[in-house]
């Protein structure tokens, strides 16, 4: 059924008896951003997605727009086929790019969707945002063994981050309450990759003696040097990074 809706789109491939994506592929199902992420997130990855029904009684945060759905599939793609991609990316700091990445992960980190790649430029693991790729084209070439995601040593690394109400305030059961913690600190295990965009979505006061001022800083990171060398580290609100000759 799926060829008599669309020819052109799926191709026989004899040596695995298997139909593959054509060159000419068009989508003829419509997807939505959110239930694809939200979906692959959860550990699906096949299915039609459709449009939520909002509900009337229940309301969730108000989010960035979503990358396309052409841009999540094609970064998927060469994730699980462990190809490098050719992008052209919008960076804040430098403009118009135009790069090769390995991506291997996907990641929501709280304000928007960013893919975690081995870029080629640069020649080190970074993070890119998903919505400023402008173009894709997927190289039919292999990922070399440091571009793969058993050598992204900021991702693979995992620490524990210790939580505790900020100590200005007055009545801290209500915050220990908030985020079920246990005598009075929440412990975290986390991606050394990802801990920065989580103390910052939570608005987790990182500075060595709590210099942060103002009410939206409820938490505090008792142990605020397991950031040192956190390539996230610097989106944590108020974390010094200290040169080595401090350390």
């Amino acid at each position: 059924m799926y060829r008599e809706l669309s020819p052109t789109n799926a191709v026989l491939a004899h040596e695995t008896k298997k139909y593959i994506r054509s060159s000419q592929f068009k989508p003829i199902f419509e997807h939505d951003p959110e239930a694809i992420l939200t979906a692959l997130a959860k550990g699906f990855g096949d299915g039609i997605s459709s449009r939520k029904q909002p509900s009337s009684v229940c309301f969730d945060a108000i989010r960035l727009v979503h990358p396309e759905p052409s841009i999540i599939s094609a970064i998927m793609r060469a994730i699980h086929s462990e190809k490098p991609i050719e992008c052209q990316y919008e960076s804040i700091s430098s403009g118009t790019s135009t790069r090769t990445l390995l991506p291997h992960t996907i990641v929501n980190n709280g304000h928007r969707w960013h893919v975690r790649a081995f870029d080629r430029k640069s020649k080190n693991f970074r993070d890119f945002v998903c919505s400023r790729f402008t173009y894709i084209k997927q190289l039919d070439s292999n990922a070399l063994e440091h571009e793969t995601q058993s050598q992204d040593q900021d991702w693979n690394n995992i620490i524990e981050l210790q939580i505790i109400p900020n100590p200005s305030l007055r009545y801290s059961k209500a915050i220990e309450l908030d985020y079920k913690m246990d005598k009075g600190m929440l412990a975290l295990e986390v991606r050394s990759a990802l801990a920065g965009y989580l103390l910052r979505q939570w608005n987790v006061d990182c500075s060595t003696n709590g210099e942060l001022e103002g009410t939206e800083y409820q938490l505090r990171l008792k142990n605020a040097n397991i950031l040192q060398g956190c390539s996230s580290a610097s989106v944590a609100p108020g974390f010094k990074i200290l040169s080595k000759g401090n350390l």
